[in-house]
């Protein structure tokens, strides 16, 4: 097993023989599938589960499996604390590398490290066979996130209006999006919203979603200020069910729903970027 952690250690991204890569939404839903192997969830029992909005929906059909509560929350740890200090959640993530449970209230790259250690322990199993028997069980959600970084404010705008337009528009429900052989049913599209159900505090304007009927999504969110310094970020996620493509490359897998997403938002017109500054 090889670790990565960042500088102060509480983002983890967890690597398998021939660098297989672990994404941090798969991640997640392993830790919760197995969280009864670990000792301090032995003694605590398993509360629930949350994820932040844009993560992968991964883990939701672990709670589903085991009738375990599951949040989906905004960006930002405050609303998993929210939820721990209130003892509704065991164990949290987000697509950007943070993994955490209630033993602290932060993100704890070291704790999944050692979390993931003791699963592969008690299942004596490689880091790719325990993911290949989960995705068997549950299928694969494909995931990558795309960010145009260094925009200026109002093409990047543009790019978010051009979303909007289209998700208020109440003909877009049921609307077929197709690209190549592929075509995906629009179930909802929204501006996601969060009620805490703690403090009963409302949050607004979190991220445009698109999610389709076979499970698939793709998100837009907008970070940054000022005339340049924004971020465009889109999160695309495809769900598949198909064992052969289990150990196919994300980003062929995705490629239809990503060209839909870049299509749609007109990202390349408005900002003049032909490719994203990161994929993950």
């Amino acid at each position: 097993m090889g670790v990565a952690f960042d500088g102060d250690g509480d983002r983890n991204m967890i690597i398998g023989k021939n660098a297989f890569f672990v994404n941090p939404s798969d991640s997640l839903a392993v830790l919760a599938d197995n969280l009864e192997l670990i000792p301090y969830f032995k003694k605590t029992g398993i509360k629930g589960f949350a994820r932040s909005m844009p993560t992968g929906s991964a883990v939701d059909r672990v709670a589903l499996n085991k009738a375990c509560d599951i949040f989906e929350v905004p960006t930002g740890w405050k609303y998993f604390g929210n939820l721990m200090d209130a003892g509704r959640l065991s164990l949290c993530g987000e697509e950007s590398f943070g993994t955490g449970s209630d033993h602290i209230r932060e993100k704890d790259g070291i704790w999944a490290c050692l979390a993931w250690l003791n699963i592969i322990a008690k299942l004596g199993k490689s880091i790719e066979e325990v993911l290949m028997d989960h995705w068997k069980i549950y299928g694969r959600h494909f995931f990558t996130r795309y960010d145009y970084e260094g925009c200026e404010s109002l093409p990047a705008n543009e790019v978010m209006i051009e979303i909007v337009s289209l998700i208020q528009n109440p003909k877009f429900i049921g609307e077929k999006l197709s690209w190549g052989d592929k075509t995906y049913v629009v179930q909802k599209a929204d501006d996601f919203s969060y009620q805490d159900i703690i403090d009963h505090s409302l949050t607004v304007n979190q991220g445009l979603r698109i999610l389709f009927e076979d499970g698939s999504r793709i998100v837009f969110r907008l970070s940054g200020t000022g005339s340049s310094g924004a971020t465009i970020r889109l999160y695309i996620e495809s769900y598949e069910t198909n064992p052969s493509t289990f150990m196919m490359d994300a980003q062929v897998i995705l490629k239809p729903l990503i060209n839909i997403a870049i299509n749609m938002s007109k990202v390349e017109e408005h900002t003049g970027r032909k490719f994203p500054t990161v994929i993950t």
